[in-house]
């Protein structure tokens, strides 16, 4: 028998699943949409790039194994564990990039936002615009009460992007995530729900 909360959770089991994932739209040209298995070779691609291999520690050894990921990012959908969206140009539906919820914890009513952008695409904003829209979905559709961005400190693009989506600084995490040029201090960001 478990014990007792004296709190309710703050958001309820099925919140966002018990619909289907749904298409963000940024409102200047970009939409979020759920991933497709057509996107493997796209994103094989974007996983061979060296700034990728930087700040990510996965790699990609083939498309058939990106597929498995995509299959992974569908499921986790069905079991709240994640929502990941891949971020394309609205017209020509051409990858551009990804956003997503990770760390889901439904009771707490937190997440933790993660991006990249495929190289073409740095520099023009996608990740600011695809996470400006990802954030009012989370926080004000759905009623997730927290969420926090991590990014290595020497990534002065992923704080650029921190700081222009209104996700405040709180600290820095020393020595927290383990990349192939050994351990980085992370920066950690957050949004409040009414920020």
């Amino acid at each position: 028998m478990g014990m007792p909360f004296l709190i309710s959770p703050v958001l309820a089991p099925e919140v966002f699943t018990g619909r289907p994932q749904p298409t963000l739209a940024t409102g200047d040209g970009l939409l979020l949409r759920p991933w497709r298995a057509g996107d493997a070779p796209a994103v094989y691609e974007v996983f061979q790039d060296p700034v990728m291999h930087q700040w990510h520690a996965r790699t990609a050894g083939s498309e058939e194994e990106v597929a498995d990921w995509i299959r992974d990012w569908h499921q986790a959908w069905e079991e709240e564990r994640e929502a990941q969206w891949a971020v394309v140009d609205a017209d020509s539906d051409r990858l551009l990039g990804r956003v997503a919820l990770c760390e889901i914890r439904l009771g707490d009513g937190t997440a933790e936002v993660a991006y990249w952008t495929v190289p073409a695409a740095r520099g023009r904003g996608v990740a600011a615009r695809a996470t400006t829209a990802l954030t009012r979905w989370a926080l004000d559709e759905i009623g997730f009460h927290r969420l926090e961005l991590l990014h290595a400190v020497r990534n002065e693009a992923s704080c650029r992007v921190a700081s222009r989506t209104g996700f405040a600084l709180e600290g820095t995490k020393r020595s927290a995530i383990l990349h192939q040029d050994g351990w980085h201090d992370m920066h950690l960001h957050a949004r409040v729900r009414g920020d």
